[in-house]
């Protein structure tokens, strides 16, 4: 932290801020931990989740075996700052972007997903030009509706073709079931999630009775973290929203305790409402509204850059400060640039966002 510019304590900080409360980002560690103790998943924790290196740092001295990013962009950022194992859960196509990724494949172990031979391809094409080498997953839709083939046929072909080209290394499958990740209804999410472990299995099996190893099956979320079986086919667990929550996992009733919190200050006192000074542009809305410990069930009214939340006159007075915990924390943190670690009302430790808006 800095020291000449860091406040020491939570009433110093101009806000609207993002502070993180250490015991309870570090009871989500312990969680974590605590489910993957007789798992055969390694955690592969999701860096869209606070695009923090001194975060993802510390989730591999915990014993993460990588970092999942979503981008290029994010991969790059990790690289910058020494991470050497990282795998990038999505699809990069655009001649620029394969010539930016095979150099950094020459500088790390990287991971890439695909999902169409012409991509195998292009992939192979942009690898050879630096003499570079990168590990592939082949992309398996199991009900999201988005990338990825959905015969085990179609899995195959790419999978042989992946394996036929000298600077493409086969890793396995991405399966990621993010339609499952905030269902709320416990009973609906495992009989499901059961359904797709046994799909994922047959896949693998399938693909190793024609000769060709599977070493990693990767995916899975917070939402179904802990409702994976102990003999999941699942090695890699990709999951991010752990560290913070946010109101919508929140209702989900899982084990992790909200640790993320938007900091804002009473601006204007009115007869039946307060206006806070944080509104849209520093906190996402893009899933559930956000909720307010303090004032459950309020009536809130976010705007562009003022927040209206509906207490008696009286309850807050000009210039308190009030913390509510994001809807959603992965693209609320992406409208911030630095995070306040804090220990109640004292300030810990100040942490760069150093991939906000990195989305290229």
């Amino acid at each position: 932290m800095d020291e000449r510019t860091a406040p020491g304590k939570v009433r110093e900080i101009q806000t609207p801020a993002l502070l993180v409360e250490k015991s309870l980002l570090e009871e989500n560690l312990q969680v974590m931990d605590r489910l993957l103790a007789d798992s055969p998943m390694a955690l592969y924790p999701h860096y869209k989740s606070h695009k923090c290196p001194q975060i993802a740092r510390m989730q591999l001295a915990r014993g993460a075996a990588g970092i999942t990013c979503a981008k290029l962009s994010e991969a790059e950022d990790l690289a910058a700052a020494g991470i050497e194992t990282i795998v990038i859960a999505n699809q990069i196509v655009q001649r620029e972007k394969l010539s930016r990724l095979a150099e950094l494949a020459q500088r790390c172990r990287v991971t890439v997903c695909v999902d169409c031979p012409e991509h195998i391809l292009m992939l192979e094409q942009a690898m050879e030009k630096r003499d570079a080498v990168i590990q592939v997953l082949v992309e398996y839709d199991v009900g999201m509706g988005r990338c990825g083939v959905d015969r085990p046929e179609d899995f195959l072909a790419l999978a042989q073709l992946t394996d036929r080209q000298p600077h493409l290394r086969f890793e396995g499958i991405q399966a990621y079931a993010g339609q499952l990740s905030h269902e709320v209804e416990g009973a609906n999410r495992r009989r499901e999630l059961l359904a797709i472990e046994e799909t994922v299995r047959q896949l693998k099996s399938f693909v190793e009775s024609c000769g060709l190893p599977v070493h990693q099956v990767c995916g899975g979320s917070t939402g179904t973290a802990g409702d994976k079986p102990a003999d999941t086919a699942y090695t890699q667990l990709q999951a991010g929203s752990y560290l913070f929550l946010d109101a919508t996992y929140q209702a989900l009733g899982l084990s992790f305790r909200p640790a993320l919190f938007l900091l804002m200050t009473v601006l204007s006192v009115k007869d039946d409402h307060v206006v806070l000074d944080g509104g849209v542009k520093s906190l996402s809305m893009d899933q559930q509204p956000p909720s307010f410990p303090d004032f459950p069930g309020v009536r809130v009214e976010l705007h562009e850059e003022h927040t209206l939340l509906s207490v008696p006159k009286g309850c807050l007075n000009l210039r308190d400060q009030v913390r509510c915990i994001p809807g959603h924390c992965c693209t609320t943190v992406n409208l911030h640039d630095q995070l306040y670690l804090v220990d109640g009302e004292t300030v810990l430790d100040l942490w760069k966002v150093t991939s906000r808006g990195k989305a290229q």
